[in-house]
C-alpha cells in the first residue's frame, strides 16, 4: 500500500545536514520510504491514500541512543541531600548511590519494572522518539540482568518504538564481589554474557571504563568476550578522567564511546579512523554540574560523528526529554541546532548500528518521521520544554502516542 504524505517541507538529515527539500512530499510503501522529493516532481499514479501535512516541517523520527530507562526505586531524595550539602561519598557510604538502585532493582518484580519503565518511555515517544536504546546494568547478577533485559525486549514488543537492547553488566561492582573486581569480570565474561546472549536478549555489550568502575584491561576482556559472541560493543568512557577508554573502544570498532568529557585529541583521531560515534550526554553534564567540556573542536576537526542522548537514569540524568537535550547540547556544548538534530537522527542511528536503515529520510529507509508545526528546524532546539504540536509516523503508519 502506497501512501502520499504531502504539503510539507522536509529536512532529510542525509549526510548529517539539514538537506532541506521545500514544498516536498514523501511516498511510503508499507514500512519503507518509496519516494521523496519536491512535490512538483511526483508521479501520483498508483497511490492508495493521501495525507495532507498542512505545511509542517518533517524530520526523521528522533533516536535516543543511550538510556538506562529500566530500574527500580527512586533517588530524588539523594538529589535533595546533595543540594543540602551532603557529598556523594557520604551518600554512598550510607548505602545510597548506585547501590541503592541495585537493591531496589533486584527486589522489584518484572511486572513492576515494566510498568515504571513504560511510563518513562511514553514521555519520550510523545516527543517524537521512534527508536530507543535501553541498557541493563542495575542488576549486576545473572538473574537480575536477565530480568532487566527481558523487560527491555517486552517494551520493544509492546510499544510503538524500535528498541535496541544493551547488556551493561560491567557497570559497577556488586556488593557480593566487593574488592574482587577481576573475579566479577570473570563472572561477566564466563557466565553472564554467554547465557544472556544465548537467550537472544542482547543486541550490544557496554561497560563503564573509569577509575571508580573498571580498568581498560578489564573492559578489554569484556570486549573480547562480546567479539567471540558476535556482539558489537559500546563504552562509557572519559566521563571523569582520561584512561584511554575511547581509544580502546575504537580498537574494537565500537559502535560508540559515550560521555567523553576527558577524551584527548588522540582519542578523537582513533575514533574517526574506526567510525566510532561520539555520544555526548548533556543531561549528566548539567545534573552533575560538571565543568570539563567534551573536546568539540577535536571531534569536529577529525570528523567524528557526534550523537546526543538523554542518558536517562535515576542517579545522574533523570531526563525525560530528548528535545531538551538538543537545547543543552547547543547551550552547554556550543553545538549548532543542525549538529544537534543530526545527533538525535543520523548519528544516533549510527551509534546503534542502524545507520543503513534509520536516522535520515531517504528512499529504502524505514518510514519513521515526525511532522512538526514549527517555523524552521532550529525550533526543535530553541524551545525549552513544552509539547510541540506534531504528527508522529512510525513504519509508515501514524502513531496515536
Amino acid at each position: 500500500m502506497k501512501t502520499l504524505w504531502q504539503n510539507c517541507h522536509i529536512t532529510t538529515m542525509a549526510h548529517g545536514t539539514y538537506s532541506i527539500i521545500e514544498d516536498a512530499a514523501i511516498v511510503t510503501s508499507g514500512e519503507r520510504i518509496h519516494w521523496i522529493g519536491p512535490q512538483a516532481q511526483l508521479d501520483q499514479a498508483g497511490l492508495d491514500s493521501v495525507v495532507d501535512l498542512g505545511g509542517a516541517w518533517v524530520t526523521p523520527g528522533l533516536i535516543d541512543c543511550h538510556t538506562h530507562i529500566v530500574f527500580g526505586g527512586n533517588r530524588s531524595g539523594e538529589f535533595e541531600q546533595r543540594l543540602q550539602g551532603v557529598s556523594y561519598a557520604e551518600i554512598a557510604a550510607a548505602g545510597g548511590g548506585i547501590a541503592s538502585t541495585v537493591r531496589a532493582t533486584r527486589a522489584a518484580s518484572l511486572e513492576s519494572l515494566y510498568a515504571s519503565a513504560e511510563r518513562r518511555v511514553r514521555h519520550l515517544l510523545k516527543e517524537g522518539v521512534t527508536t530507543l536504546e535501553m541498557k541493563s546494568g542495575y542488576g549486576l547478577d545473572l538473574e537480575s540482568e536477565r530480568k532487566l533485559l527481558q523487560v527491555i525486549r517486552r517494551l520493544g514488543n509492546t510499544l510503538p518504538v524500535t528498541v535496541r537492547s544493551t547488556c551493561l553488566a560491567a557497570h559497577a561492582l556488586p556488593p557480593e564481589f566487593a574488592d574482587r573486581s577481576d573475579a566479577y569480570i570473570d563472572h561477566v565474561c564466563q557466565e553472564m554474557l554467554p547465557a544472556l546472549a544465548g537467550e537472544g536478549l542482547v543486541d550490544a555489550v557496554d561497560a563503564f571504563c573509569e577509575y571508580l568502575a573498571f580498568s581498560p584491561a578489564q573492559v578489554e576482556r569484556v570486549f573480547i568476550t562480546a567479539q567471540q559472541l558476535g556482539l558489537p560493543v559500546k563504552l562509557h568512557a572519559e566521563q571523569l578522567s582520561s584512561l584511554g577508554g575511547s581509544s580502546l573502544a575504537a580498537r574494537y570498532h565500537a559502535l560508540s564511546a559515550d560521555h567523553l568529557e576527558y577524551m584527548t585529541e588522540d582519542d578523537a583521531i582513533a575514533m574517526a579512523a574506526a567510525g566510532t560515534v561520539a555520544v555526548l550526554l548533556p543531561g549528566a553534564y548539567y545534573f552533575l554540574r560538571e565543568t570539563q567540556l567534551p573536546p568539540m573542536d577535536a571531534l569536529r576537526r577529525h570528523g567524528v560523528p557526534i550523537a546526543i542522548a538523554t542518558d536517562l537514569n535515576p542517579g545522574t540524568s533523570p531526563a525525560l526529554s530528548l528535545r531538551l537535550m538538543l537545547n543543552m547540547a547547543c547551550t552547554l556544548f556550543r553545538m549548532t541546532p543542525e549538529e544537534a538534530l543530526a545527533g538525535v537522527t543520523l548519528n544516533a542511528a549510527k551509534a546503534l548500528g542502524l545507520g543503513a536503515s534509520h536516522g535520515s529520510l531517504e528512499v529504502g529507509k524505514v518510514a519513521d518521521f515526525v511532522a512538526w508545526d514549527i517555523e524552521r528546524p532550529a525550533d526543535l532546539a530553541y524551545w525549552l520544554g513544552g509539547d510541540l504540536d506534531k504528527r508522529i509516523i512510525r513504519h509508515g503508519v501514524e502513531s496515536s502516542i
